[in-house]
């Protein structure tokens, strides 16, 4: 089976030496157990983006909301955080009790940061890309439930292959911004950096149902009970992900008002 989602991938639910499935004797993986969870790993990540929501706008001179000093701290720290223990877990699946929790916790405050940095600039926008990302979440699910989308080979590869080739830009334009090179027009509020990011939130929406689908094999291959916590994580990076895509074409789309 295939993912664009890096954190599950052809090997997550296989025991490399003999490729078969892992049993342990602490149970197997359920779909209700990942649906429970996903759920803690969302709330968790709520009550740290509430915290640092709290801490990032304050009230300037003129009595006006402004950015606090230093907000950054959350954001980059909570990227880095995020990014350090979504590895870890990508590596040790086996940690993934542990480990899930704490990536929710720590990209909570990510999350918290930007999102009062967009909607001090543009006041609604994450209501809109909340609603946007659960909306889409249910109605992928409903679809890919009632059989409406299915997760052949060739979707998936397709779809992986679109997730690859839009890190391979994100990658080569962060490295690009050390040398004060932006890559033109796509980061832009124009037609094509809105097409750029209506295209970019597609793939990622598309990497749910390849997420969907995951879970299910494994569920039905039997994966050993910390599985649950790994399916809930690697939902929960596409959901990140998705979110913040909205965000960056809402802003886009709002900038051209």
């Amino acid at each position: 089976m295939r993912s664009g989602n890096p954190a599950l991938k052809e090997s997550t639910f296989l025991d490399l030496g003999t490729g078969s499935v892992v049993s342990r004797d602490g149970g197997t993986m359920t779909l209700n157990g990942t649906v429970n969870k996903t759920g803690i790993l969302l709330l968790l990540t709520v009550l740290t983006a509430a915290f640092a929501w709290s801490q990032s706008v304050v009230t300037g001179p003129d009595g006006q909301p402004m950015v606090a000093p230093g907000i950054a701290i959350y954001a980059l720290g909570g990227a880095i955080g995020g990014l350090v223990l979504a590895l870890v877990t990508a590596f040790k699946k086996e940690w993934s009790p542990v480990t899930a929790p704490l990536y929710a916790l720590v990209e909570g405050f990510f999350l918290g940061a930007i999102s009062a940095m967009f909607e001090l600039r543009f006041p609604g926008i994450v209501m809109q890309a909340v609603l946007l990302t659960f909306g889409t979440l249910g109605a992928l699910l409903a679809a890919y439930r009632s059989g409406l989308i299915k997760a052949t080979e060739n979707f998936k590869l397709g779809v992986a292959a679109a997730t690859g080739g839009i890190f391979l830009i994100y990658l080569v334009s962060f490295a690009l911004s050390f040398f004060g090179i932006k890559v033109p027009y796509i980061h832009e509020s124009g037609l094509i950096g809105i097409g750029f990011s209506l295209f970019v939130v597609v793939i990622a929406a598309l990497n749910l149902v390849l997420d969907f689908d995951f879970i299910e094999s494994g569920v039905e291959a039997g994966a050993p009970k910390y599985m649950e916590w790994y399916g809930a994580f690697g939902l929960m990076v596409t959901l990140v992900w998705l979110y913040v895509e909205f965000l960056r074409l809402l802003a886009k789309l709002q900038s051209r008002d």
